[in-house]
């Protein structure tokens, strides 16, 4: 029997409650690290050496590669190899000393990921510089936050990002002094630059300014800073999370280890294709990881329409996704099916339910179902570029029925993944072809300690039966503090363990799953408490709808909902049911919303949740959430008071007429 098995080891007792501390579960461990922790490989202390190293072991391998672009049109990938790599960032290096950058300075990094991202990130590790991303995502005024919160004199930029860097000046020409485009500079941006006070080169430009001069390499430390993340708060300014060298050589090895326990191991052969921002901390330690082995790193186009495209030319064998990337590879994939006729549909839930069963009697993904992967399955693993092997999951949680999709039709190892940006990212991983850990984080990986702490005002109990609480982590991965605000670390960073404000539940077999999160939690005017994360989870299982926002206050005794419908599905619908009308009036339109409704009511019921976790009124958003509008963080988060604020007067307005409704005895 699977469930016998136990992925995690005590290495310290419970404690129980003491006056004002909440009571601790025991501290648990991976069982891949019975032995201890994996050291790092000799010599290797810093980000530079992960770099280094591979260029030495590796100088001919294909490092760093983008699509080449001939009359208007995306051809192959060209590559630069490792030592092609080494010498621009050698050239780079001596440009920015040439300026007068000295260690310790912060040197700011906008736009898509791409080639030169790597190459300026490298030459910030090489000279001892602090690597500052601003996100791609973000708008002016969090740009301009972080250039001054972080005292950036030096930035790197896309050059189509360039005017909106200069709509930060000039708040932030205090510190910023020289900007270096990814590519070309427009003489007017020459000018413009001029008179804001800023000195701007080209790419080719920059690199010309350290020629015939050489600098001496600083001598780098496991404990130095190597990068200040910013992390876009679902609340508040953007919080600077410090990730020493010790960091991201810890998290580099700790993956390795785990992936080379579960037959997975990375290797030169890998090839990955990066294209969620290297400004977030979970595409920064995979690249790193890829780095170190010397596999190769293809760029997308910076456009998601174009994704697919350029999976099928790069043909990736390592996939990382966020769970709405993925949403919509499963969304795409059931409406294919669902206009592909009744035969086909037969078909394809035949070899699905087979090859499903199989692999809950344990057998592996590639034994499971050899002859339905060949037949039925091969598309969903061609669409993906034909070689992925690994397809990673991680910045929030992967809807089971997904993950289970997932890892019936695309022919790969799927796993999910959980870390923080002051984690330095993964945690937590699923194991290939153990689906008992469906619906859950995994265990913790093999380079933290894990416990879980009390939250008696929401009834969790680290030390029930089911041992439910706040996730903690310790180890060598934790970030080094947030700068400048001691006041925050303080909050989260207690005797050495990091306070993540997530609710996790252990399973039996070691693996994590997330219930809550410890603020995401309101009363209704009933007293009842409501976890809403975890019923937008559920709702959103409904076919109708991409993305779901449930509300409740303790004013009011019900839960109301808005929606972004699946445009297709519900104008299917319409024209099954006679209703008229473009996708906009469909939104409007009384028994589409009724529609809806009871789709959601009929999977509460299955589900089932209590009664107030039933909605009773719901608004239909043709425009999908964004960052346009502020109502999403850079990796999709929803940003619950910013969406409030947005829809106070839809959510006003729902929550009168459905009183009304229910006074009139409707």
């Amino acid at each position: 029997m699977t469930s016998q098995k136990r992925f995690i080891f005590e290495v310290e007792a419970a404690k129980e409650a003491t006056d004002g501390n909440p009571s601790v579960g025991p501290v648990y461990r991976s069982t891949f690290a019975k032995d201890g922790f994996p050291n790092p490989i000799d010599g290797i202390q810093s980000c530079w050496d992960i770099f280094r190293t591979a260029v030495e072991k590796y100088p001919n391998n294909r490092m760093l590669g983008s699509r080449e672009i001939v009359n208007g049109k995306a051809g192959k990938y060209v590559w630069k190899t490792y030592k092609e790599v080494y010498d621009i960032v050698i050239k780079l290096g001596n440009s920015l000393r040439s300026c007068g950058i000295q260690e310790g300075e912060k040197c700011g990094i906008y736009g898509t990921n791409c080639c030169e991202w790597i190459i300026s990130m490298e030459a910030c590790n090489a000279h001892g510089l602090y690597c500052v991303p601003l996100y791609d995502t973000l708008g002016a005024g969090a740009v301009e936050f972080i250039i001054s919160h972080a005292e950036v004199s030096i930035a790197f930029v896309e050059e189509k990002k360039i005017p909106e860097l200069f709509k930060t000046c000039p708040n932030s020409t205090k510190y910023m002094k020289t900007v270096v485009s990814f590519g070309g500079v427009k003489p007017e941006q020459k000018e413009e630059a001029e008179k804001l006070g800023l000195v701007i080169h080209s790419w080719d430009e920059f690199l010309k300014l350290g020629e015939g001069k050489q600098y001496d390499l600083p001598i780098k430390k496991q404990s130095d800073i190597c990068t200040i993340m910013y992390t876009s708060g679902t609340t508040g300014d953007p919080k600077g999370v410090l990730i020493s060298n010790e960091s991201i050589v810890t998290i580099t090895t700790g993956v390795m280890h785990f992936l080379g326990n579960v037959n997975a191991s990375l290797s030169e052969k890998d090839v990955y294709i990066s294209y969620l921002p290297l400004a977030h901390v979970f595409d920064r330690a995979i690249e790193e990881c890829i780095i170190q082995v010397g596999g190769s790193i293809g760029f997308w186009r910076g456009d998601v329409k174009l994704l697919i495209e350029d999976l099928g030319e790069l043909k990736p064998s390592i996939f990382c996704a966020v769970p709405r990337v993925l949403d919509r590879v499963y969304t795409g994939l059931q409406q294919k099916l669902s206009v592909g006729g009744f035969f086909k549909k037969k078909v394809f839930d035949v070899a699905f339910s087979y090859k499903f069963g199989n692999m809950k009697k344990g057998q592996s993904h590639v034994a499971a179902a050899p002859f339905c992967d060949k037949l039925v399955f091969n598309k969903v693993k061609q669409g993906l570029g034909g070689n992925v092997r690994i397809i990673l999951s991680g910045a929030a949680p992967l809807a089971s029925h997904i993950e289970s999709f997932l890892r019936v039709v695309a022919c790969c190892n799927v796993l999910q993944g959980y870390g923080l940006t002051e984690s330095c990212a993964g945690t937590f991983a699923t194991f290939p072809d153990e689906l008992d850990m469906l619906g859950t984080v995994g265990p913790p990986v093999p380079n933290v300690d894990i416990r879980l702490e009390s939250v008696p005002e929401m009834n969790y109990d680290a030390l029930g039966s089911t041992p439910r609480g706040e996730i903690c982590i310790r180890g060598k991965t934790l970030f080094s503090g947030y700068y400048k605000r001691e006041d925050l670390t303080k909050e989260v960073l207690i005797d050495g363990w990091l306070h993540t404000g997530d609710i996790g539940e252990w399973q039996p077999n070691g693996s994590m799953k997330i219930i809550d999160r410890k603020k995401n939690i309101f009363k209704l005017a009933q007293g009842e408490y409501v976890a809403v994360e975890n019923l937008e989870n559920v709702y959103s299982q409904v076919e109708v709808i991409e993305s779901i926002w449930v509300y409740g206050n303790s004013f009011e005794s019900f839960l109301v909902a808005i929606a972004n419908p699946a445009q297709q599905t519900l104008e299917r619908w319409a024209v099954e049911n006679g209703v008229n009308g473009d996708f906009n009036s469909l939104c409007q339109n009384a028994k589409a919303k009724a529609f809806i409704l009871g789709e959601l009511v009929k999977i509460a019921k299955e589900k089932k949740l209590k009664g107030f976790e039933i909605i009773k009124a719901i608004h239909l958003e043709p425009v999908a959430f964004d960052m346009e509008r502020d109502l999403l963080t850079p990796t999709y988060k929803k940003k619950r008071p910013q969406l409030l604020k947005y829809y106070q007067n839809v959510i006003d307005e729902m929550y009168k007429t459905t009183k009304e409704g229910q006074a009139s005895g409707q």
